[in-house]
C-alpha cells in the first residue's frame, strides 16, 4: 500500500490533470465558456473534483460600462475564499436583475488548476444613460413624488421596461387618490437609444361617492353593511375625510361582503356592484346588488374525525353547532379552538380544519365536519425571548406559564401571548394582527426530541407618552391635564452616560409603571406622582406607591389634601383582585363661612389621618369601555386613625345584560344596573361623609346636592344607598352614538335607614369621537320624580373630555 502522503499527492495530481483536460480550451484562451441562453442560465455542470471543499477562487465582473465592477461585487453574496455554492450564485443573478440597472446578467464558472472555481458575472447594460426626465400634465403630485414613483433620474441607465413600469405606478397612485380616469403615456424612453424619458400624465377628476346603496338585503340594514366595507360616502359633499372612489377598493368590498354573509350561513349568496354616474362627471352612486339566497341551518352536531387522545362527547356537548340552529362561522371557530385546547392540555399539538358538507337532497342544510390531526406529546425545553433589546428577560419570562421540563400545554401559549399584550410595552395593534407571539420550535441540537423550544418574539414599543387633554363636566367644571407616563420603567436603571439617556435606555426595562399627572382646573386641581411594580419580586403580588395633592372648591368650603398611598395587591384567577392599602394624608379645610354649621367649624384647619384599607374586586365584564355582559363588584373596609378614629365601609355592584341584538350579533341593547351601599362611623368628619347627586350618582340633582341639610349647607350622611337602571340603544350602525334611558334612585341618611328616598328618570346620549379617545361623551337630562325639601336640582348634566 502507498504511504498516506504519497496517496494524497497522487490524488491531487489526478484532480489537477482532470481539471486541465476538461477545461483545456477555455484555459488556453483565458476566457470563460459561453453560458447557456437566458438570464438564469444553468451554471457549468462539470464541477471540479477534489478531496476537500470547492472554494471560490475569484469573482470577475465583465461587460458593465456604467456601473463599476467594484460596485457590482459589493452587492454579491458570492465572494472569493468562501465555499462554492451554485444556489447563492443564482440568487446573486436574480438580485442584480432586480435592481433594474442592467438589461441582462449571466453567470458561469471556470475551474482553476487548484480544483477551485472562478465565478464570472457577465453584465449587459441598458443602452445609454438618461439625460432628462420630464413629467407633463401632473398637478396634484409633486415632482419629488413623481421621481420616487418612477425611480428614474438623470444619469441613471436607460431601461424601457422600467420606464413602462414607472408609468403604471404613477397611474396606480393617481387612482388610489380617487381619480379612476387617470392615465400615463410614455412619450420618450420606451425605445433603446432614447436619452430622454417623458411621461404624459392625465390625472382626470377626483370621483367621489355620493351614496352607497345596497339592494336585496334583508338580513341586516344597509347601514350595517356599510360598516363591513372599505368604501365610504363623501362627508358634507367633500372627499377630505373619505368618499373617494377606487375600483380596487370596491372590488375588495365585494369580497368582504361575501365573507360576511357566508359567515352567517348564506352559502349561496351572490353579490355584484354597479356604478351610477352623476351628470357632473365627478360623483357616482355605488350600488351593491345582493341575492342572499337561503340561510343554511346545521344538519346536526358537528362531526369530529381523527380525535384520539381526548373523549369527543364533552366537546360536542359544548359545541355551538347544533341541529336546526343557523350556521355561524363564529361557532365553528370557537369549536376549533376548544378542540385544540382539549388536545393541547395533554401536551399534543392539534391541527383542526373545518369542512362544510352540502347534501343536494337536503337543501338549506349544512353538515359541519372537523378533521383533527394530533401530534405526539411534547415537553418544554428552553424558553427563549427574542427581540427584547431593552426589556429585562424576567419581565417576559414571568408572563410565560410554562417551565422547562413540564408537559407542553399548548393553550398556555395563547395565555402567554395575551399576558404579554396586556403589559402594554411591546408593539401591538388593536386588531391583534401585530403583537407578541409565542411559538414552538425544534431544538436544532435535538431535532427529534420531545423537548421543544418556546420562542417568545416581541418588538419593543415606545412605552413613554406625554398626553395633553381638556375636559369639562357639570360636577367639576373645566379641567386641563398633562400626563407623563412610562409603562416600562426601571427604578434602578440609572443612566451611565449621556448616550444612555439620549437613547431612551435609562430608567427603562423592568416593566414597572411611572406616572406624573397634573390636572389644573376651575373647581378641581389634582397633582400626583405614582409608581407601580406589577410583579413584586417576580411574584403575583403588586406594589403601588403614590404621592398626591388635591384641591377642590365645594359650595360650602375649600378642601386641600396632601398625602401618599401605599398598596399591595394580589390577582387571583381571571376575575378576582385583593389589595391592602394605607393612606397617610393631611386634609386642610378652609374658606368655611363663619355661619356654617358645627360639622364644618369642627374640622377647620389641618386634619391628620391614616387609613388602613382592605379591598376585594371581582371583574367579569366583557368590556371595560362598553360592557354588554357580566358583573363588576367591589367591597372595601377602611379604618381611619389619627385626629379622629372612624370606619368606612363601601360595597358596589354593576350588572350588564344584553336584551336584544341584530342578526349578526351587533347593535346590542344593554340593560345595566348599578348599586352602591356605604356606611361610616358616627365620628366621621364631614369631608369623609357620603353625598349624592350628579353623574354616576342620582342624575337630576347637582353634584353633592342630595343629603342632610343644615341652613343650606349639605352636611353629608353616614349611610348611603344608590340604585340605577339604564337601558342603552345604539342609533347608528357603527355604534358610536347611543341613546340611554335611566331611572336613578337613592338616599343619604344620618344613620342606617331610609326615610327620604329620591327617584329621578331621564334620558341621554353617549357619543364616541375617535380623535378624542375611547371614553364616550355623556349628555344626560334627569327629571326628579321624588325629591327632598332641600335638594338642589340640576336637569342637565354632561361630561366632555379629549386628549392628544
Amino acid at each position: 500500500m502507498y504511504p498516506l502522503p504519497r496517496l494524497r499527492a497522487a490524488t491531487r495530481a489526478l484532480t489537477v490533470a482532470a481539471g486541465l483536460l476538461g477545461l483545456a480550451a477555455p484555459a488556453a484562451a483565458q476566457l470563460p465558456p459561453q453560458p447557456r441562453t437566458g438570464p438564469f442560465a444553468p451554471l457549468d455542470a462539470t464541477a471540479p473534483l477534489g478531496t476537500g471543499k470547492i472554494l471560490v477562487a475569484d469573482v470577475i465582473v465583465q461587460g458593465s460600462q456604467f456601473v463599476s465592477p467594484e460596485r457590482v461585487r459589493a452587492r454579491l453574496r458570492t465572494v472569493p475564499g468562501q465555499e462554492y455554492n451554485r444556489d447563492a450564485i443564482q440568487e446573486d443573478v436574480r438580485a442584480l436583475i432586480a435592481t433594474k440597472e442592467f438589461r441582462n446578467v449571466e453567470a458561469f464558472e471556470q475551474a482553476d488548476v487548484n480544483g477551485n472555481v472562478a465565478v464570472y458575472f457577465r453584465i449587459t447594460d441598458h443602452q445609454g444613460l438618461v439625460r432628462r426626465v420630464e413629467f407633463l400634465g401632473p398637478k396634484h403630485l409633486k415632482d419629488a413624488e413623481m421621481h420616487d414613483l418612477a425611480g428614474v433620474r438623470p444619469g441613471t441607465p436607460l431601461s424601457p421596461v422600467r420606464n413602462k413600469l414607472a408609468c403604471q405606478a404613477i397611474t396606480r397612485k393617481l387612482r388610489e387618490q380617487g381619480r379612476p380616469y387617470a392615465s400615463c403615456e410614455l412619450i420618450a424612453g420606451d425605445k433603446p437609444g432614447d436619452e430622454e424619458v417623458i411621461f404624459q400624465i392625465t390625472e382626470g377628476p377626483v370621483l367621489g361617492i355620493s351614496n352607497i346603496v345596497f339592494h336585496g338585503n334583508t338580513f341586516v340594514s344597509g347601514a350595517v353593511l356599510k360598516t363591513q366595507i372599505e368604501s365610504s360616502e363623501k362627508l358634507l359633499g367633500l372627499t377630505i375625510f373619505g368618499g373617494k372612489y377606487d375600483a380596487q377598493t370596491a372590488t375588495r368590498d365585494v369580497g368582504k361582503l361575501y365573507a360576511y354573509y357566508r359567515s352567517f350561513g348564506y352559502h349561496d349568496v351572490k353579490i355584484s356592484r354597479e356604478l351610477e354616474y352623476h351628470a357632473n362627471g365627478r360623483d357616482l352612486i355605488l350600488h351593491f346588488h345582493i341575492e342572499e339566497g337561503t340561510r343554511y341551518k346545521n344538519a346536526g352536531p358537528a362531526q369530529i374525525n381523527g380525535l384520539k387522545s381526548v373523549p369527543m362527547e364533552p366537546i360536542q356537548e359544548l359545541s355551538g353547532v347544533k341541529a336546526d340552529k343557523y350556521f355561524n362561522q363564529r361557532d365553528v371557530e370557537i369549536d376549533m379552538a376548544r378542540i385544540k385546547n382539549h388536545v393541547g392540555y395533554g401536551g399534543r399539538e392539534a391541527f383542526v380544519t373545518a369542512q362544510p358538507i352540502f347534501n343536494p337532497d337536503n337543501p338549506g342544510v349544512v353538515q359541519v365536519a372537523y378533521q383533527v390531526e394530533e401530534q405526539g406529546v411534547a415537553r418544554v425545553g428552553r424558553v427563549i425571548p427574542i427581540g427584547n433589546s431593552r426589556t429585562a428577560q424576567n419581565v417576559i419570562l414571568r408572563q410565560i406559564p410554562l417551565e422547562p421540563g413540564q408537559v407542553l400545554t399548548y393553550p398556555d401559549l395563547r395565555v402567554a401571548e395575551n399576558n404579554l399584550r396586556r403589559l402594554g410595552i411591546f408593539r401591538t395593534s388593536p386588531d391583534g394582527s401585530v403583537g407578541p407571539t409565542v411559538t414552538v420550535a425544534d431544538n436544532p441540537n435535538m431535532p427529534f426530541s420531545e423537548f421543544k423550544d418556546i420562542l417568545v418574539n416581541v418588538e419593543e414599543d415606545n412605552t413613554g407618552s406625554l398626553v395633553f387633554g381638556v375636559g369639562v363636566n357639570s360636577d367639576a367644571g373645566l379641567t386641563g391635564s398633562i400626563v407623563l407616563t412610562e409603562r416600562n420603567f426601571d427604578l434602578f436603571r440609572w443612566p451611565t452616560s449621556f448616550e444612555d439617556l439620549w437613547s431612551g435606555n435609562a430608567w427603562r426595562g423592568a416593566g414597572q409603571e411611572f406616572r406624573v399627572e397634573a390636572v389644573p382646573g376651575t373647581e378641581l386641581q389634582r397633582y400626583m406622582v405614582s409608581f407601580r411594580e406589577p410583579f413584586l419580586f417576580d411574584t403575583q403580588y403588586s406594589l403601588g406607591v403614590s404621592g398626591y395633592y388635591f384641591n377642590r372648591a365645594f359650595n360650602e368650603y375649600t378642601e386641600d389634601r396632601l398625602g401618599g398611598r401605599f398598596t399591595v395587591g394580589r390577582r387571583v384567577g381571571d376575575f378576582w383582585n385583593f389589595a391592602g392599602s394605607m393612606r397617610v394624608e393631611n386634609v386642610n379645610v378652609r374658606n368655611v363661612p363663619s355661619f356654617a354649621p358645627a360639622d364644618y367649624q369642627d374640622v377647620k384647619g389641618n386634619n391628620f389621618q391614616v387609613g388602613l384599607k382592605a379591598l376585594a374586586t371581582y371583574d367579569g365584564r366583557d368590556s371595560f369601555i362598553r360592557p354588554t355582559e357580566g358583573l363588576f363588584g367591589e367591597v372595601s373596609y377602611e379604618q381611619m386613625l389619627g385626629d379622629r378614629n372612624f370606619p368606612l365601609l363601601n360595597a358596589e355592584l354593576n350588572s350588564y345584560l344584553t336584551v336584544f341584538q341584530r342578526n349578526d350579533g351587533g347593535g346590542k341593547h344593554v340593560l345595566s344596573y348599578r348599586g352602591q351601599v356605604g356606611w361610616a362611623g358616627d365620628n366621621t368628619p364631614v369631608y369623609e361623609k357620603f353625598f349624592a347627586g350628579g353623574f354616576r350618582s342620582i342624575r337630576g340633582f347637582e353634584f353633592r346636592g342630595v343629603g342632610p341639610d343644615q341652613g343650606g349647607f349639605k352636611t353629608g350622611g353616614t349611610f348611603m344607598v344608590l340604585n340605577s337602571l339604564e337601558y342603552s340603544v345604539p342609533v347608528v350602525a357603527s355604534e358610536s352614538v347611543l341613546v340611554v334611558g335611566f331611572i336613578d334612585s337613592g338616599t343619604v341618611e344620618q344613620g342606617v335607614g331610609i326615610t327620604d328616598y329620591r327617584v329621578t328618570a331621564g334620558f341621554g346620549l353617549r357619543m364616541v369621537i375617535p380623535p378624542l379617545g375611547p371614553v364616550p361623551i355623556a349628555l344626560d337630562f334627569g327629571f326628579p320624580i321624588v325629591k327632598g325639601p332641600f335638594d338642589n336640582e340640576q336637569i342637565f348634566g354632561f361630561y366632555l373630555s379629549g386628549s392628544r
